[in-house]
């Protein structure tokens, strides 16, 4: 994986600088960083530390001005604003690209990966497919963390998938909606910052997330139960301007790769904590942290099968190789 990733870093020189690419000065490279959620997330912290240390390692070569909170771009555009030269680096719940193209939401089938190795082994079966797509569009992929395993947040628990039917469930991308459709549910598209707002006006009354989202939303505010179900380990992926990237020195470009590889590594460590100590917060707030009966699980296991028959029918060769490779 690793040469795959350099071999991505170093791919294109010869492509043309843009001048919205970065501000490039005397003092080095200054790129603005768009990302969607709270500086008290454990991504968001993660991200910062990187900023921190890239700014560092590089003696000031590479400065990063991180805008979180949606605040420079909503999540939905990042990707897009990051392609375009607007921004220069760029982090997205990877699984919300779904619809253009299946490949960045694998890690969005409920019950593919059940625990913390699976989830990586998925990733690292998964990267030199997604690494590939970013290339063509002119990005390079730095790292990718997952979220903590989601579960439900209702007001009434939930035995059975049964239990669902006929709720307002918030969604977040191609395949939790699909997931509600199939439950019964009624899905509506809700960003993370949205949540509470959308449970105050009876816009949705359930959803399937991490306990990070949980605790970022107040989801004691609005939800009474908690059932953790490992729905999946849906990840987020740091990215940035391959020609910003490329206008940089090779000392430089090597750097970006060791931080980057460092925030990975230490934000995987960061989800496995999250799981436990948010899980124990909203327990703190109020909250009844249900454990899912063998009747959920089997439930939620058919549904899987399910889904991952759909979404190998689109995703083609490249995911049937994925898939088969995962389950050798």
């Amino acid at each position: 994986m690793t040469t795959t990733r350099r071999t991505l870093f170093a791919a294109a020189a010869g492509l043309p600088f843009a001048a919205t690419a970065q501000a490039q000065g005397p003092a080095g490279a200054r790129w603005q960083f768009a990302t969607p959620y709270q500086d008290t997330n454990f991504h968001t912290r993660n991200n910062r530390l990187f900023v921190e240390e890239l700014e560092k390692a590089t003696g000031g070569r590479i400065g990063v001005q991180l805008h979180t909170n949606q605040s420079l771009l909503p999540q939905p555009q990042i990707k897009r604003g990051v392609q375009s030269g607007q921004v220069q680096l760029g982090e997205i719940l990877l699984s919300a690209y779904g619809n253009e193209d299946p490949m960045f939401e694998v890690d969005g089938i409920p019950q593919l990966v059940t625990s913390f190795a699976e989830a990586r082994k998925l990733l690292e079966l998964a990267r030199p497919f997604i690494e590939a797509r970013f290339a063509r569009q002119g990005m390079t992929v730095l790292y990718h963390v997952p979220w903590p395993p989601s579960g439900f947040y209702t007001n009434t628990p939930v035995p059975t998938l049964e239990a669902l039917r006929g709720n307002k469930m918030r969604t977040f991308n191609v395949l939790t909606n699909r997931f509600a459709t199939l439950i019964g549910a009624t899905p509506t598209l809700v960003q993370a910052a949205e949540i509470p707002q959308a449970f105050a006006t009876g816009v949705v009354n359930s959803m399937v997330t991490s306990a990070a989202t949980g605790v970022d939303t107040q989801a004691w505010d609005y939800a009474k139960y908690f059932t953790p179900i490992g729905f999946t380990f849906t990840r987020n992926c740091v990215f940035a301007s391959r020609r910003a990237v490329e206008a940089l020195s090779e000392r430089d470009r090597q750097t970006l790769r060791e931080v980057a590889n460092a925030a990975e590594n230490r934000g995987w460590e960061a989800s496995q904590k999250a799981k436990v100590d948010q899980e124990a917060m909203l327990a703190s707030k109020g909250m009844q942290v249900m454990q899912p009966s063998k009747e959920l699980l089997d439930g939620m296991a058919a549904v899987g099968r399910t889904m991952a028959d759909e979404w190998l029918a689109k995703a083609g060769p490249d995911g049937k190789t994925l898939l088969d490779a995962y389950r050798a």
